[in-house]
């Protein structure tokens, strides 16, 4: 009888210790540039097998978020692929002050699907062997206005060259124009195409960072999640040298 009392006890225990430990997970519903996906990813796994909390990742494009943060967009915290979304919001009350941070320093590649196509000065822009360009909306993604800063800084931000150009809403979408062969190359973040520090496939130009503007990739607590203790440990932990690692496996620098 005592076993039996005692088996009861230690089962209602457990329920108690789990309904308890349910109570002090969280979820954390983030906005991420889609530069930033594949790294994302594996930082919110590892946080939430340490930290016991969810994330819910979506993916787009920094200048569209920020519209949908103005217009109520539930999300707990801001990844953008720049710093002006994040001040703006912060300068707005629609982010909580001083919890700005640059995460990330992003860079810009020049990118084909074909071997051999891309040479590693860029020259191939100014040879005109090609139909199609691919780049990010400079209104909306911080890497297509680099794109067209590079082009301009090589003096090729002409009518030939951008007669040739596929605008896509985000960075994502102008990879798949590149990777599906709708365009012959594309400007792309260098972690869409670099996996444990090493571009995977097809033929690059890394583009020299004087080129254009810098991409200080930045993230903010936005002032829904003032109070959300799993959003805070999200952003914390996203500051971690285990988050760093991850980081620079994408090809990333860190500030």
């Amino acid at each position: 009888m005592k076993t039996r009392n005692l088996n009861r006890w230690l089962a209602v225990g457990a329920l108690l210790f789990g309904a308890m430990d349910g109570a002090h997970a969280g979820e954390v519903n983030a906005a991420v540039a889609a530069n930033f996906s594949a790294p994302a990813q594996q930082i919110a796994g590892l946080f939430q097998k340490q930290s016991g909390h969810t994330v819910k990742l979506s993916f787009g494009s920094s200048g569209k978020f920020y519209s949908q943060i103005k217009q109520g967009a539930p999300f707990d915290v801001f990844l953008a692929a720049d710093e002006k979304n994040p001040k703006l919001l912060e300068q707005e009350g629609l982010a909580v002050a001083n919890t700005r941070f640059v995460y990330a320093l992003g860079k810009l590649v020049l990118w084909s699907a074909r071997p051999g196509f891309v040479d590693d000065k860029g020259a191939v822009l100014g040879k005109g062997g090609y139909d199609k360009l691919a780049y990010a909306d400079p209104k909306l993604a911080p890497y297509g206005l680099a794109a067209e800063e590079t082009l301009q800084t090589m003096g090729l931000w002409n009518a030939a060259v951008q007669g040739k150009l596929v605008t896509g809403e985000s960075i994502a979408q102008t990879y798949q124009f590149a990777a599906t062969g709708n365009a012959d190359m594309a400007f792309i973040a260098l972690s869409q195409v670099t996996q444990d520090g090493k571009v995977t496939a097809g033929s690059w130009w890394l583009v020299p960072p004087h080129m254009y503007s810098p991409i200080r990739q930045s993230a903010v607590l936005l002032s829904g999640a003032k109070d959300q203790t799993a959003a805070q440990a999200f952003l914390k932990f996203l500051r971690s040298e285990q988050a760093a690692a991850v980081i620079r496996s994408f090809g990333y620098d860190k500030p």
